[in-house]
């Protein structure tokens, strides 16, 4: 990550400051967000949210909103990448998505939903 400063103001804590202002919510439900990397160079960010945000139905809204945001409030900044881990597939551990009964799943057979214990 940069250290590199811009007028005595550090971009990494602009950005951090940023996500603490606009989505106080996310550590209020359990949530976190953490700077995975930050090039200044491509003004591209890489926000990993976690805790309850893994798992969160509203996390894509929270997602699309810190990328819509940022972009506009910090002018260094022209792309943002952020994700919770639960699309797999990333360095974040990834998760399962849930399936639902009838739904089909990757292998392209319905999904039964779980067994009864009887």
């Amino acid at each position: 990550m940069s250290t590199e400063t811009q007028d005595g103001d550090d971009l990494e804590d602009r950005v951090a400051n940023f996500l603490r202002r606009n989505f106080p919510q996310i550590q209020m439900h359990g949530g976190s967000a953490a700077i995975q990397d930050l090039d200044r160079e491509t003004g591209e960010v890489t926000i990993a949210l976690g805790g309850a945000c893994s798992g969160c139905g509203i996390s894509p809204m929270t997602i699309q909103a810190i990328k819509s945001r940022m972009v506009k409030e910090i002018p260094e900044i022209e792309k943002v990448n952020a994700h919770t881990g639960m699309e797999g597939g990333d360095d974040m551990g990834g998760g399962m998505s849930p399936s639902f009964p009838g739904e089909t799943v990757d292998d392209g057979e319905a999904d039964e939903g779980p067994e009864a214990p009887f």
